[in-house]
């Protein structure tokens, strides 16, 4: 579960603005939660906090009861191996194969040679990219790159999946795969936090939507009925 306690973020840049600002929300294991807002809401600012990158100003932060900023630094990549992050841009490595793009998240976390062979090729048929496992980045479509960015976040089969802008550089058709990806994993167990500004995704599946605005939620309601897998 996680939890944010009466959360300040504020920046030291002379604006006196909060990126979060008397912040509490709760997340319950295995929801299927999007964020929503325009830019500067705070959005992204929750999963830094998340994810250890700052520590708030004020509040407590608590992912199954441990509170992140008490993390020891040495400690934050074992934190983090039960996280998974999808980002806007992909950010594959170009010059490395598909394959080698997951299973790079696995040599992270010092996973073996024959454990990796399982895997990756696993994750990957999951995905949708049995037989693009030779494939460079650049020789796939952006929609392909996104399922390899996927599949890099949960081959290690993580508690929690974060997605920041994931269908951003996607067509209609192409968003609507991906978010039906990622809700796939949410139906296995793992919690998905999606941070957008596409309204039209919202009405795609059952899920709980939280609007922010300047550093505050001003609307949490759920939609459809999440006790149900996705149509």
């Amino acid at each position: 579960m996680i939890e944010f306690r009466r959360v300040n973020k504020y920046y030291e840049d002379g604006s006196g603005s909060h990126a979060l600002k008397d912040f509490d929300l709760t997340v319950e294991d295995g929801e299927f939660l999007f964020i929503i807002g325009d830019s500067g809401a705070g959005k992204s600012t929750l999963f830094r906090l998340l994810l250890g990158e700052e520590k708030p100003s004020s509040g407590t932060v608590l992912v199954d009861g441990n509170d992140v900023s008490r993390i020891r630094r040495s400690r934050l990549p074992y934190y983090r191996r039960h996280f998974g992050v999808v980002f806007q841009d992909f950010r594959l490595l170009k010059d490395h194969t598909v394959y080698e793009n997951v299973a790079m998240a696995q040599r992270v976390i010092s996973a073996t040679r024959a454990g990796m062979k399982k895997r990756v090729p696993k994750i990957l048929a999951e995905v949708g990219l049995s037989g693009k496992e030779k494939s460079l980045p650049s020789q796939l479509s952006g929609g392909e790159q996104q399922r390899v960015a996927i599949a890099r976040a949960v081959v290690g089969g993580p508690q929690y999946l974060l997605a920041d802008e994931p269908t951003g550089n996607l067509d209609p058709s192409t968003s609507a795969d991906v978010l039906s990806l990622l809700a796939g994993f949410r139906n296995s167990g793992t919690t998905v936090i999606v941070v957008t500004h596409d309204m039209s995704l919202i009405d795609l599946y059952p899920c709980r939507v939280i609007t922010m605005r300047d550093g505050q939620i001003v609307s949490d309601e759920r939609r459809g009925d999440e006790s149900h897998e996705p149509a």
